[in-house]
């Protein structure tokens, strides 16, 4: 049984370096997605303070006049996607086939997000218990030193871990409220298009 913890010991041990250096870097890509996360924070805000007002009166009549009202600028995915629907002349395969694209690019897009939150816990967790068995082993042989060292490991891996997730939680939030309000104004206009065309 001695045999079979030292093994478990020396494994977990040894998980503490890569735990820390994934931890890193996983630190390394919040901050990077804080800051495309402002950079599409304010397009989004350009995006609805520009087209929302066209959205609210829009109509089947008025579609003409809407396609030329759009921002030649696609500064955000509505608007690419409001282009290319207005492109697809009518063809609802198109149309369908566009809005699935827009789904999986939304994927694509939350994917770090989704990856940050759900890593962040749990490596923040085993960055905390790792340290635990040698702070331990510290205690008991009356070594504060390393036993200071270990727990001092021990809460900055938490505090990393739940930073990343943090950040990874609030702009999957976010930009799945975004991916719902584009949604659904894409799916009006898809709608309005394929009306239009049954008229003709």
């Amino acid at each position: 049984m001695t045999y079979i913890s030292d093994f478990l010991f020396w494994i977990t041990t040894g998980l503490l370096i890569p735990v820390i250096v994934i931890l890193l870097l996983l630190f390394i890509r919040a901050l990077l997605l804080l800051g495309t996360f402002f950079g599409q924070y304010l397009g989004m805000r350009h995006t609805v303070r520009v087209i929302e007002k066209h959205f609210d009166t829009l109509t089947v009549d008025g579609l003409p006049s809407f396609k030329e009202q759009l921002p030649t600028q696609r500064t955000s995915p509505l608007l690419v996607y409001a282009h290319r629907i207005l492109d697809a002349k009518g063809s609802e395969q198109h149309i369908e086939r566009l809005l699935s694209q827009f789904e999986i690019d939304y994927n694509k897009e939350i994917g770090a997000p989704a990856l940050l939150a759900k890593l962040g816990p749990q490596l923040g967790l085993m960055g905390t218990l790792i340290p635990m068995g040698p702070a331990l082993v510290g205690l008991s042989t009356g070594d504060i030193a390393s036993m200071a060292y270990n727990m001092q490991v021990a809460f900055a891996t938490t505090v990393v871990g739940l930073f990343s997730a943090g950040v990874g939680m609030i702009t999957m939030q976010v930009k799945r409220r975004w991916f719902m309000q584009q949604r659904t104004q894409l799916e009006f206009l898809a709608d309005l298009i394929l009306e239009n065309k049954e008229r003709v």
